[in-house]
C-alpha cells in the first residue's frame, strides 16, 4: 500500500487514560475558545489525515509553505493549516506553554506552543490564492483573520463528531478497508457538488485502470450557492445503490472546509487521499477553482513541480454527452462540435433544480435528480 505523505500515518488522538489526565490538568492551562472549523482541522491532524502534520504550522513552515509550497523538511505541501489567535487570548502564555482549546465550552484539545507570530495577510492570499481579491472566498476569509498565528503540535482529547458517522472513515480505516477488498490500486475523486453523467463517466474511466474507486465527498463549511452537505451524500448514496459495484466502490465522507484555492488546493486534496491509502487521484477541469480566478487547466500543470508527490493524477480535460455519438466522450475521442455537444455545465444544472426541474436524462440520472428535489432547499444560503 502507498505510504502516508512523509512516510507516517499521525496519530495524536489521546488514549482513554491519557485523557483522563489532561482534562485533569486542563484548569490548569489557559484556555482558548476555538470554532468548529478550527476545531474540524484538529481532528484532521490527529487521525492522521493530514500526516505528516502533528499540529498547527510553525513559522518556519508556514514560511516555506508560502514560498516553496513544501514544508522546510522539503515535504511537498500546499495549503497553510493555522490557527488564529488575538493576543489577549493567549492569557500570557508563550513558547514552550501549553493552551487548553475548547469548542463550545468543551476541552477538545491541548497545543503546545512552539511560537507566536504575525503575518502579512495580502502575501498570505496572492501565494496561495495567486490573488488578493476580497471577492475571491478564501482571500476574504484570510483578510478576516486574527492578527497572530500559533504554531504547535496537538493531542486530541474530544472531536467534535459529526451528522455523518456512518460514512466517516479515518485514514487507518480506509486503508484497512482497501486492504480487505484486496485493492492494490485505488483512485480517489473529490467532489464537492452532487453526480451527474460527467462526474459518472470520469470515475467509471479512472475505475477501469485500477482496481478501486474511493469516492470522497467534502463535507464543511461552503460558499452561499453551494449544494448542501447533506444533499451531495444523499444524491451519491442514490447514485451508488444503483449504477455501481460494491465490490469495486465505496464512500466516505471528508471533513474539512473548501479553500477554492485552485491548483496550490489541487496538490492538498490529492495529499490528503495519498493518507486515505489511495494510489491514484482525478484532476478535472478547474479543479478547486471559483470564478475566473485560474485556468481551467492550471490544477494539471501544478503537478508538474510535484514529481515526488508519489499519489497519481489522473487527469481530465473535458466531458460532454454527445448527441452523435449518443455517449458521452471527451475532445480526444469525439470529433463533433457545436450543437451535437451537450456540455455538463454547473450553472446551468443549479438553475434547472433552484427551478424545481430535473436536468434531462443525457445529464443526470434521474433517482439522482429525484433525490436533489426532495429536498426543499438543497442550496447553502
Amino acid at each position: 500500500m502507498i505510504r502516508p505523505h512523509g512516510g507516517n500515518l499521525i496519530h495524536r488522538a489521546a488514549n482513554e487514560k491519557e485523557s483522563e489526565r489532561i482534562l485533569d490538568e486542563f484548569t490548569e492551562y489557559p484556555a482558548v475558545e476555538i470554532d468548529r472549523e478550527d476545531a474540524q482541522e484538529i481532528d484532521n491532524i490527529a487521525y492522521g489525515v493530514f500526516s505528516p502534520l502533528e499540529g498547527f504550522l510553525n513559522k518556519q513552515d508556514f514560511d516555506s509553505v508560502l514560498s516553496r509550497g513544501r514544508l522546510v523538511d522539503d515535504t511537498p505541501w500546499t495549503i497553510p493549516i493555522v490557527l488564529d489567535l488575538e493576543k489577549s487570548e493567549l492569557n500570557g502564555a508563550e513558547s514552550g506553554d501549553t493552551l487548553g482549546l475548547t469548542y463550545g465550552g468543551h476541552p477538545t484539545a491541548t497545543l503546545v506552543v512552539d511560537d507566536i507570530f504575525q503575518f502579512d495577510k495580502t502575501k498570505f492570499s496572492e501565494q496561495v490564492f495567486g490573488t488578493s481579491d476580497a471577492n475571491h472566498p478564501g482571500v476574504a476569509k484570510v483578510l478576516n483573520m486574527k492578527d497572530q498565528l500559533i504554531g504547535g503540535k496537538i493531542t486530541l482529547v474530544r472531536d467534535i463528531g459529526n451528522p455523518y458517522a456512518d460514512y466517516t472513515l479515518s485514514p487507518k480505516e480506509t486503508r484497512a478497508l482497501f486492504e480487505e477488498k484486496g485493492w492494490k490500486t485505488v483512485v480517489a475523486f473529490q467532489t464537492r457538488n452532487p453526480p451527474h453523467l460527467g462526474h459518472e463517466y470520469v470515475q467509471k474511466t479512472a475505475l477501469s485502470i485500477t482496481d478501486g474507486l474511493f469516492i470522497n465527498p467534502l463535507i464543511g463549511k461552503k460558499k452561499s450557492g453551494d449544494f448542501k452537505d447533506e444533499v451531495i451524500l444523499e444524491s451519491y448514496k442514490v447514485l451508488m445503490e444503483n449504477y455501481y459495484r460494491s465490490d469495486h466502490a465505496t464512500m466516505s465522507v471528508l471533513h474539512t472546509e473548501m479553500r477554492y484555492g485552485g491548483p496550490k488546493e489541487a496538490i492538498h486534496h490529492a495529499i490528503m487521499r495519498k493518507n486515505f491509502g489511495c494510489t491514484h487521484f482525478i484532476v478535472g477541469r478547474d479543479h478547486a477553482g471559483v470564478g475566473d480566478y485560474y485556468g481551467p487547466f492550471d490544477a494539471h500543470a501544478i503537478f508538474d513541480d510535484y514529481p515526488d508527490l508519489e499519489i497519481s493524477p489522473i487527469f481530465f480535460r473535458s466531458f460532454f454527452f454527445c448527441k452523435k455519438c449518443n455517449s458521452i466522450a471527451n475532445d480526444k475521442v469525439c470529433p463533433h462540435t457545436g450543437d451535437e455537444l451537450v456540455i455538463f455545465a454547473g450553472k446551468r444544472i443549479r438553475a434547472l433544480l433552484k427551478d424545481g426541474h430535473p436536468p434531462p436524462a443525457d445529464v443526470m440520472r434521474p433517482e439522482v435528480a429525484q433525490k436533489i428535489l426532495s429536498f426543499e432547499t438543497p442550496f447553502v444560503e
